[in-house]
């Protein structure tokens, strides 16, 4: 009986928040208006987004196979590895984890952190910490490649930067907070009899070649599916929340909405303006965003683009962000439960949003510091 009158409450609670929100904009936009701008908004973003999206994630998914494949990863791994110990108090083959998540998504590391070979390298809390050390990587060539391709190469590159400080604040907090809550952590793994890790597969150049770029092509297939749902929900509600009407008023088009979120981020500008330049307050919807998928948060680009609304600043703020965020809030649970760690995401959580925002307060100050230098 008292968990059917629990979930009567959640019901009723639940419908009282879904109506409200949903209440509150149709009575702005009007219902029907409302409606149809929901689903227009949603239908451009998949034409015009999503499939462009997703032929960025085949041909970068055919190059981080390629890269895998031939050992470029592997050397990368190399020249990465004497960073690890003094800057995310890690071992040195973590570098393959953060290479991977870069070519690919977060899940990468777990897929690595689960083989003996590798995790057998670190301590627990270590091994734990790579929750947050690669998030702060996923999706990362995506979103480079996608914000040079809108025009804004060097800019996405200083966003790099940013994710870089990012990351290092993420894992150092998680590996702090770990170690001050649960010492018992601070042991070895023991590792098995498994071979060490290749990525290598047989046959000649020539198929290595082929197999490699249609593995992964379809794997970036399969990257840009999962980002269809995140893209057409949370980027068509957040454009609701952050657009206003146009310029004839509602009449159902794409791209209206009720600009709460600029409304609300006006009050407190300064302070967005200071720590990350933004100059517009509807720029504080790419990182709300990419809390919950950074596929969607690239979504709003070209809306802001088109707008006038973003600069080479904007861009590299965005960047950062983006990559080091890049969803955290809707993997990192899964990827902590995966490893057996699911009561520590509040810890991870807490640590990867503080690394985002020092991402996008380094990326604003680089930016400025590079455009005084040249």
């Amino acid at each position: 009986m008292k968990f059917l009158t629990k979930r009567r409450l959640e019901a009723g609670i639940f419908l009282l928040v879904f109506f409200a929100f949903f209440g509150g904009m149709g009575h702005v936009m009007g219902v029907p208006n409302m409606m149809n701008t929901l689903m227009n908004t949603s239908h451009d973003l998949l034409l015009n987004t999503v499939f462009y999206l997703m032929g960025i994630t085949v041909l970068t998914g055919a190059l981080s196979k390629l890269f895998v494949e031939f050992g470029v990863v592997r050397l990368l791994e190399v020249l990465l590895r004497p960073l690890m110990k003094p800057l995310y108090n890690l071992p040195g083959v973590a570098a393959l984890g953060g290479v991977m998540t870069f070519l690919s998504d977060n899940p990468a590391i777990i897929s690595l952190s689960k083989d003996s070979n590798f995790s057998h390298y670190f301590k627990k809390y270590q091994l734990i910490s790579l929750t947050n050390f690669g998030t702060a990587f996923g999706m990362g060539l995506v979103v480079l490649v996608f914000m040079a391709g809108r025009g804004y190469a060097s800019a996405a590159l200083i966003g790099l930067i940013g994710s870089f400080a990012g990351s290092i604040v993420s894992t150092r907090l998680m590996q702090r907070s770990l170690l001050k809550h649960y010492p018992e952590l601070d042991d070895e793994i023991q590792g098995g009899d498994e071979q060490q890790i290749s990525f290598k597969t047989e046959g000649n150049t020539f198929l290595r070649v082929l197999n490699s770029l249609l593995d992964g092509g379809k794997t970036g297939v399969e990257l840009g599916l999962a980002i269809i749902p995140g893209v057409l929900i949370i980027s068509s509600v957040v454009m609701m929340l952050t657009f206003g009407a146009g310029e004839n008023g509602y009449d159902g088009s794409a791209y209206q909405g009720v600009g709460l979120l600029p409304l609300l981020a006006s009050k407190i500008n300064f302070v967005f303006e200071w720590l990350f330049g933004f100059t517009n307050p509807e720029l504080v919807a790419f990182p709300i965003t990419s809390l919950g998928a950074v596929g969607a948060a690239l979504g709003l680009v070209p809306k802001f683009q088109t707008a006038g609304l973003i600069d080479g600043n904007a861009i590299a703020v965005f960047t950062a962000m983006g990559m080091c965020w890049s969803g955290y809030l809707s993997t990192h649970t899964a990827m902590l439960d995966s490893l057996g760690y699911r009561k520590l995401t509040s810890n991870a959580i807490v640590a990867h949003t503080i690394g985002g925002l020092v991402a996008g307060i380094v990326a604003h100050w680089s930016f400025v510091l590079i455009n005084l230098i040249f």
